[in-house]
């Protein structure tokens, strides 16, 4: 894989092959290439690197199914992936921050499942 694309879903066999540093560099160079400017390109990369992990897994993690939901509400598939991505990085803030659950992962697997393209897209609208 030569580049990256987060309207196209990668094979998932081609990006599991990948090394880690490969992923976010491709995503690191799709952002900067768009001239999509952030304030951590690196942490934003390793943010889409984790999503886009977790659909490479399929039917594993409830985020392919998410990520299809999503999109037929009406985001773009890189939409999604940042809401999705926004669910992440609140699951792993408050894993730093709080008592470890039994199953760590129990919580961002609800709040994905619970995802809605309208809550993300009001986001933005939130004074």
């Amino acid at each position: 894989m030569e580049t990256y694309d987060p309207l196209t879903d990668p094979e998932p066999t081609v990006w599991q092959a990948m090394d880690e540093d490969e992923r976010l560099s491709l995503i690191e160079e799709f952002h900067k290439q768009a001239r999509i400017r952030m304030p951590n390109r690196r942490l934003h990369a390793t943010l889409h690197t984790v999503v886009e992990n977790q659909v490479a897994m399929g039917d594993e993690t409830p985020v392919k199914a998410a990520l299809a939901r999503l999109m037929t509400e009406g985001l773009d598939r890189h939409d999604a992936i940042h809401a999705i991505g926004c669910v992440l990085a609140e699951h792993l803030h408050g894993m730093m921050t709080s008592a470890r659950p039994d199953d760590p992962n129990a919580e961002y697997f609800k709040r994905v499942r619970e995802l809605t393209a309208d809550e993300w897209r009001d986001i933005g609208r939130t004074p």
